[in-house]
């Protein structure tokens, strides 16, 4: 998927629903909203806040909110796109044209706005606690350069190693995960971070 640096960019390069993406862009922009690039795509912010964002993929274009969980969601058109793992943002998924209803996503956009006035947002839930394999445990104890960057490793990096070997139902995939993996961490890098900056 292609990162766009600008709105115009994201739009004029649009692959897919280009047409119904525009008509969405309107709508977002008139509710007064700010147009910014996040991650690759439009996202629309009230003073720093991420309300909305746009984007599409080959079934469906839509809107993603961000504090969506909280919206009444009279009409029921928003979905959670990762059951269990998404407590806050909400998607609102369209597959044509005529799934575009202004006055609808106005009366939506003006609820999402009002939330992020209020400042009213789901809680975040707790970090995970850290579950060392004893493979990665043995690994990290023979090599002292390794253990100390990853001391160094923000949590949620720590847990991405730890949990990558841990999924290894054999040992000798638990071994060959745990040496492909302590270059990297030597070398104070996440396991997924040439993915991340793309």
């Amino acid at each position: 998927m292609h990162r766009a640096k600008s709105a115009s960019e994201f739009f004029a390069k649009a692959p897919l629903w280009r047409a119904e993406l525009t008509t969405l862009r309107k709508a977002l922009l008139a509710s007064g909203l700010v147009e910014e690039i996040k991650w690759g795509g439009p996202c629309y912010t009230l003073d720093g806040v991420n309300v909305v964002g746009l984007g599409a993929f080959k079934s469906y274009f839509g809107l993603w909110f961000f504090q969506g969980a909280l919206l009444t969601d009279p009409q029921k058109v928003l979905v959670n796109a990762q059951e269990g793992r998404t407590k806050a943002q909400r998607q609102w998924r369209m597959s044509a044209a005529g799934d575009i209803k202004p006055a609808l996503i106005s009366r939506y956009l003006k609820e999402a706005i009002a939330l992020a006035k209020s400042g009213e947002k789901v809680a975040k839930a707790p970090p995970k606690k850290l579950v060392m394999p004893p493979e990665l445990a043995k690994a990290l104890t023979a090599d002292k350069a390794a253990a100390e960057a990853f001391k160094s490793l923000t949590p949620g990096r720590q847990r991405e190693y730890a949990e990558y070997v841990s999924e290894a139902k054999q040992a000798a995939t638990k071994e060959k995960r745990v040496a492909k993996i302590l270059p990297k961490i030597r070398a104070g890098g996440g396991l997924n971070d040439e993915y991340r900056k793309c």
